[in-house]
């Protein structure tokens, strides 16, 4: 099983999760120079950018660890850009989803909701 194998069994894991608690997934994989977002959902209060990390059980850093203040940049600066084309009323999170998996099973979803905001982000 590839990387990029890997990373799609998390991220199609952490949709169906996402939708069994009532969100709507909106789109994946949301691309710009430098950024990307992996899954985008709402509910009716919030616009979710959700950064999946999926790793094998005795990986040396965790899911959360990966997700360090370059990554949280380029995930603002990312979404930013999707909000500034789709305007959206409802009030935008960050989440973060570690998935562990093994041999192409997952083995558990953490979840972390409104892992990280805006403060001192500069636009």
């Amino acid at each position: 099983m590839t990387r990029n194998d890997t990373g799609r069994l998390g991220e199609n894991a952490v949709c169906e999760y996402l939708e069994k608690s009532g969100y709507s997934v909106i789109l994946r994989n949301y691309r710009i120079r430098g950024g990307e977002i992996d899954i985008i959902a709402s509910d009716n209060e919030y616009i979710v950018f959700v950064e999946v990390k999926t790793r094998k059980p005795d990986s040396l850093v965790s899911c959360f660890d990966a997700v360090n203040s370059r990554k949280i940049n380029l995930i603002i600066k990312t979404a930013s850009d999707y909000l500034t084309k789709n305007p959206c009323s409802l009030q935008p999170r960050f989440d973060v989803a570690g998935v562990t998996a093994l041999d192409g099973q997952i083995l558990d979803i953490d979840y972390i909701k409104n892992a990280f905001d805006l403060t001192g982000y500069n636009f």
